[in-house]
């Protein structure tokens, strides 16, 4: 299932009890398609699980569905369902994969873009809700030499909180920065996997380099101290939005998906 989100008024993609979130509202519809009392209720494996606030132009879940129910579950049908609940949710296509297809474990990249803008860009009402605004002049050149200091394989415990049992090495592909046409300045990060608000964390430290909070050398020991730190601030989720999750042919999926589960080893 490929999907996309306004994430403003969602309290994050994970369904929790009298909170309504992306996965709460797509399982209610598919509920009503699927209309299977005897059978458990439908259930979707998440791609990448954003947080309450984050927006996503490239989702991508799965389901299992019986084959006789199968049928009933289209991109048009539970589109036209959700045009009624959830209209800020939209399903882009649905379509059958292999049995190794696994939307979190089988994914190779996860892409995200961050819009801000600083002080000295004209703001817009219009994308307000998608883009954050920092209280200072921000050096763009600045911002995008000190990206270029987090890329590789490192381990982020810095910037994120790793889960029990698990460690925060991950490889950073991608770190980069644009200006948009409105003004606001936009990066795009893309890594092999990431941690909790790692992506907000790492914009917030590079934005202090930017508004010259911090510099580039003490950025690169606050990554190689690998502790958490009120150095640099984690940015707000409005101006996150997860754009696109790529996935390996399908003869490598079950392959992809058995790497994943495995624990990383700690870095040196």
């Amino acid at each position: 299932m490929d999907l996309a989100y306004d994430g403003t008024d969602f309290h994050g993609w994970a369904a929790q009890p009298g909170l309504r979130t992306v996965q709460g509202e797509i399982e209610a519809a598919l509920a009503v398609l699927i209309r299977d009392p005897a059978g458990p209720p439908p259930r979707l494996t998440v791609g990448g699980r954003t947080d309450a606030g984050v927006h996503a132009r490239g989702q991508v879940a799965h389901l299992d569905v019986d084959d006789a129910l199968a049928g009933r579950v289209t991109a048009r049908k539970l589109g036209g369902v959700l045009r009624r609940t959830a209209p800020d949710v939209v399903i882009h296509g649905i379509r059958e994969v292999p049995a190794a297809f696994d939307a979190r474990f089988g994914a190779l990249t996860r892409r995200y873009e961050y819009r801000l803008r600083g002080a000295s860009a004209r703001r817009d009402p219009l994308t307000a809700r998608f883009t954050a605004e920092v209280p200072r002049p921000l050096d763009l050149a600045a911002m995008r030499e000190a990206s270029e200091d987090l890329l590789g394989l490192q381990d982020f415990t810095t910037f994120c909180k790793a889960r029990e049992g698990a460690t925060a090495v991950r490889t950073l592909l991608r770190f980069d920065w644009r200006e948009a046409e409105d003004g606001a300045f936009v990066a795009t990060i893309e890594a092999d996997a990431f941690c909790h608000s790692m992506v907000r964390a790492l914009v917030g430290a590079v934005v202090a380099v930017g508004s010259e909070r911090i510099d580039r050398e003490q950025l690169v020991s606050l990554r190689d101290r690998r502790e958490r730190t009120n150095r640099f601030t984690v940015m707000p989720a409005h101006g996150l939005s997860l754009e696109e999750i790529a996935y390996p042919p399908d003869d490598e999926l079950e392959d992809r998906a058995r790497r994943t589960r495995a624990r990383r080893d700690p870095l040196a």
